[in-house]
C-alpha cells in the first residue's frame, strides 16, 4: 500500500496501559466512524506497515484507543509512539452535494464567474490559517482561499469548480 491510496487518519500519541494498548489522536470530525476498524497502517520510517486491531475504543473525544494484535509490551508500544495511522482511501465516507476531499480536487479546471478560466488545482496548501487552492495558471502559481463565500459549485462530474472571487483577486498574479 503507497501513502498516495491513502488517507492521514491520525498519530499514535502515548501508552494507554502496560499492555502495549496505545491512544491515537483522530485528524476527524467523526471519530466513532474509525471505532471498530480491523486494521491500520502504521507510518514506520516511511513504510505502511499494517497493523491489525485487537481492540479498539473512543477515549474522551478524538482519541481512539487501540490494542493491536503483536504489539503486547511497553517496549513494543514505545516503538510506535509519535508514527502516523494512514487507511486506504476507499475507506473514506462520501461526501455529499459540494463537499469534498482536498486529494479529490487534484486536477479539477477552476472558472471564476467574473475572470473566466482560471486554471487547473495543482494542491491544496492547508498549512496556513485558512486553506488554499494552489492553481496553475500556464506556469504561473494562484493561490486562492477555499473559503465558502468564493464557492459557488463543485461539480465532481464535469471535474470543475466554479468560484466567485473578489474582484483583483486573481490579477494579483498575473502581472
Amino acid at each position: 500500500m503507497k501513502k498516495e491510496d491513502c488517507f492521514y487518519l491520525g498519530k499514535i500519541v502515548s501508552k494507554y496501559s502496560f499492555k502495549g494498548e496505545l491512544l491515537i489522536k483522530l485528524d476527524t470530525d467523526e471519530p466513532d466512524l474509525y471505532e471498530n476498524l480491523d486494521a491500520m497502517f502504521v507510518d514506520l520510517r516511511n513504510n505502511l506497515v499494517p497493523f491489525f486491531i485487537e481492540f479498539s475504543q473512543l477515549h474522551k473525544s478524538d482519541l481512539l484507543r487501540v490494542r493491536f494484535e503483536d504489539v503486547d509490551t511497553e517496549a513494543d508500544a514505545d516503538s510506535l509512539i509519535k508514527c502516523d495511522i494512514y487507511l486506504p482511501l476507499d475507506l473514506l465516507p462520501k461526501l455529499e452535494g459540494d463537499k469534498f476531499y482536498y486529494h479529490e480536487i487534484i486536477g479539477f479546471q477552476v472558472r471564476d464567474v467574473n475572470f473566466g478560466t482560471v486554471g487547473i488545482v495543482t494542491s491544496v496548501n492547508d498549512t496556513t490559517a485558512q486553506a488554499l487552492f494552489e492553481i496553475d495558471k500556464d506556469g504561473t502559481e494562484i493561490l486562492i482561499p477555499m473559503n465558502d463565500a468564493f464557492i459557488v459549485k463543485v461539480d465532481k462530474a464535469n471535474k470543475e469548480i466554479i468560484l466567485d472571487t473578489p474582484e483583483g483577486l486573481i490579477d494579483l498574479y498575473l502581472d
